[in-house]
């Protein structure tokens, strides 16, 4: 270690759940730390964003909880404390970030191209086992202390803000890879459609618009067009009132991206009518796994249209991302809160109830934590 692991604390502390019937009432723990690798980095949390994600896993719709005292969390900032003596992407003192991957082999053909958080033997920031780690469960943001590997630690521009890198870190890249990787880096004069005006979607809008396209926001009503057109959309389609949407926009569309993490109301014949020929309908808002979207060969057929999804996004385009949310000013919209029993509570019971607009942000760890 470039510095010795004695400077680091044996045990971290965090607000973790020990069971799903308890989702949303975290409790202080104390708990054994994952050993330090050569590329490991070692980061003293300062902030951390509340994502969907951290609900979903938390209830256990997702997978079951593999500790019983799971700690969420991975929209991760802080300050790096100690690094491995292999480490040559940042240093002791940086500001950086943490998104939701936290480790992979490094040696794949997904992670030497670009597309490591695809690694099969990679692991989530939480609830996830580490094979590097001697099969250590991870531990998410909700905590004193986050370690990760290099390759998914992020150095945050020094002219963001803290509490506007947070959410970056999960769910702008979850929504800046697709977009890059189906319409460029600049994408003028290519139309795109984003689905959901949530914390995902409201981010979706701002970098479709950033990287020049023209956007479409789709909501069921028109009650968040304001907002809308304010983050971004130039133009926006209320489905559930625009009973001739899909005639006025047929063959519109070079790509489509749900960022709505439910999928009631969702046809996807309906927005597939308006895609362009070979264009893709991207998902990367994850309901429970036990809602299923039906298809059939045929709902692809006219159009010869793909439908898939986006797993966040890889290191490079996340330093990119930064790099244009800095120039370009896109921030997320967030509410910040204070960490600690009372403060998981509230955020994770609001935010299950769509009480917010759009993204928490946990903040005076300083306060909470003793380590």
């Amino acid at each position: 270690m470039t510095v010795q692991e004695t400077t680091i604390p044996a045990t971290f502390q965090g607000f973790g759940v020990d069971k799903p019937e308890n989702w949303n009432k975290p409790k202080l723990v104390e708990y054994k730390r994952k050993i330090v690798n050569p590329h490991d980095v070692v980061v003293k949390n300062i902030a951390c964003g509340l994502c969907g994600s951290d609900i979903l896993t938390l209830k256990a719709d997702w997978s079951p909880l593999l500790r019983n005292d799971a700690v969420v969390g991975h929209e991760i900032i802080g300050h790096v404390i100690a690094i491995g003596d292999k480490v040559t992407q940042v240093k002791i003192g940086d500001r950086v970030g943490i998104g939701a991957a936290s480790n992979s082999c490094r040696d794949c053909s997904r992670c030497t191209h670009d597309n490591e958080q695809y690694c099969a033997d990679g692991a989530g920031t939480y609830n996830s086992v580490d094979a590097a780690a001697e099969d250590y469960i991870t531990q998410g943001g909700y905590s004193s202390h986050s370690i990760a590997n290099e390759q998914f630690v992020f150095p945050i521009p020094e002219a963001m803000e803290t509490v506007h890198a947070a959410p970056l870190m999960c769910a702008g890249l979850t929504v800046y890879s697709p977009l890059v990787r189906n319409l460029g880096t600049d994408a003028k004069g290519k139309t795109v459609g984003i689905i959901g005006i949530g914390g995902l979607g409201h981010l979706a809008l701002q970098f479709a618009n950033a990287l020049g396209a023209n956007v479409v926001a789709f909501s069921r009503t028109s009650s968040k067009k304001e907002q809308a057109l304010k983050l971004g959309a130039h133009e926006f389609i209320a489905t559930a009132e625009e009973k001739d949407w899909k005639k006025k926009y047929a063959d519109h569309f070079d790509l489509i991206l749900n960022c709505a993490s439910g999928i009631d109301g969702l046809v996807l014949d309906n927005y597939l009518q308006v895609l362009k020929v070979d264009k893709k309908f991207v998902s990367v808002g994850l309901p429970p796994t036990k809602d299923n979207i039906q298809v059939s060969p045929h709902t692809f057929l006219h159009q010869g249209a793909s439908f898939g999804s986006s797993l966040l996004g890889s290191k490079t385009e996340a330093l990119q991302m930064l790099e244009l949310a800095t120039a370009k000013g896109v921030k997320p919209w967030v509410e910040e809160i204070q960490i600690g029993e009372d403060g998981c509570h509230e955020a994770l019971t609001r935010c299950d109830k769509g009480d917010i607009r759009y993204r928490f942000v946990f903040t005076g760890f300083d306060k909470a934590f003793t380590a």
